[in-house]
């Protein structure tokens, strides 16, 4: 099985996730977002296929998110895309992409459904 890992080595729920990845005997393609962020068009499609809003997709925890007025529920998807791509940071992980689908890991055991 092909397993994809957005993962942040800074972040625990993202290591832990990777661990339970690696303990099924796969090794998974690592792609460390905050330096490779992904397209717009390929956000868009991992927050859809996870099932999610933009907004959940979002991490709001640190200074940046406040900073930059993220908390304005009328902002539309499209300044929360915008914002993610600027800073990907802002980008909630680690996301999990295997043939049984797409998962936001969190908490990391999330990623059991999809393994």
């Amino acid at each position: 099985m092909a397993i994809t890992i957005y993962h942040n080595t800074a972040c625990g729920t993202s290591r832990k996730t990777l661990e339970a990845i690696r303990a099924t005997g796969v090794e998974p393609q690592i792609i460390d977002y905050v330096k490779n962020p992904p397209t717009r068009a390929q956000l868009g499609e991992l927050i859809g296929q996870a099932g999610l809003t933009v907004r959940q997709a979002m991490r709001d925890k640190g200074d940046l998110y406040g900073e930059l007025g993220l908390g304005d529920l009328s902002l539309p998807d499209s300044a929360l895309l915008d914002a993610m791509l600027a800073h990907p940071i802002l980008i909630n992980r680690p996301f999990v992409v295997t043939d049984k689908g797409v998962r936001l890991c969190r908490p990391s055991e999330l990623v059991l459904e999809i393994l």
